[in-house]
């Protein structure tokens, strides 16, 4: 049996890229880095960090570049594809993880440093708005 299957949560790392193919497809590339924190054999906290280049088509690569910016999180799932190409007589390697699916996670705090408050719904949150209209333009799907 053979599986490509790859999920990668992180922080974007720049802002998304959405490029426009010859063939009018639209493609958004994005790099996400994943932090790991973990012990040492010394006892010591160490941190590591891995990076994950990826690339996204269609309406998702519309969205995603609509919605995401650098230090937002997101949950990619997709498969690794490697492509080559050629530059200046020297073949030239990279690996990426073609997206399936994009999950956007939680924003960045536009105020580095500062503790932020719990956001809780209240009931008045959740209730449809006062004359029971809701404007589905400001849906974002």
């Amino acid at each position: 049996m053979q599986i490509n299957k790859v999920i990668f949560a992180g922080n974007l790392t720049r802002d998304p890229e959405l490029k426009a193919l010859p063939s009018g497809l639209n493609m958004c590339n994005l790099s996400l880095a994943a932090n790991e924190v973990y012990t040492s054999k010394d006892g010591e906290k160490k941190e590591s960090t891995e990076y994950g280049n990826i690339v996204i088509f269609g309406k998702q690569a519309e969205n995603t570049a609509k919605y995401l910016k650098k230090g937002d999180s997101a949950l990619v799932e997709g498969k690794l594809q490697t492509r080559s190409w050629e530059k200046d007589g020297v073949k030239q390697y990279r690996t990426e993880i073609v997206a399936q699916s994009v999950q956007f996670g939680g924003k960045r705090a536009e105020v580095p440093n500062k503790e932020l408050e719990p956001i809780t719904a209240r009931q008045e949150d959740t209730a449809t708005p006062p004359d029971g209209v809701i404007d589905e333009s400001s849906i974002p799907f």
